[in-house]
């Protein structure tokens, strides 16, 4: 007799470093931008919130400490932090900052997304 042992499609450990969580060359130049603004040192918090057009939203807040449990994802010596339950939609995405036509803002490039509205903030799985 077989047994099959069910795990969620989700779980990720915020320190086990499997994450595969990137932050952008962009998103850290506009982050050192911002701090340099501010005269202060400055992160970026990247959540997932219910909601949003498409089921999920990304929500992005400039923060000046970390939490206990939040994740670091670092590059040009610049910082995002995601909480250990957003972690898990988040997984293997990319963090960027982008200045287009539609404006310039924070985004998620995020690999689990099955679809996504217009303005790429609200995504569903």
């Amino acid at each position: 007799m077989s047994t099959v042992q069910s795990v969620p499609a989700f779980e990720i450990s915020p320190h086990a470093g499997g994450h595969g969580l990137t932050l952008s060359e962009s998103a850290a130049r506009r982050l050192a931008k911002l701090a340099a603004e501010e005269g202060r040192p400055v992160l970026l918090r990247v959540a997932v919130d219910g909601g949003g057009c498409s089921g999920f939203q990304y929500r992005f807040e400039l923060v000046g400490a970390a939490g206990p449990d939040d994740l670091r994802v670092e590059a040009d010596g610049q910082a995002a932090l995601v909480d250990p339950v957003s972690l898990p939609f988040l997984k293997g995405s990319e963090i960027a900052f982008v200045d287009d036509l539609a404006g310039a803002q924070f985004v998620v490039r995020n690999p689990n997304a099955a679809s996504s509205c217009g303005c790429g903030v609200s995504f569903s799985i």
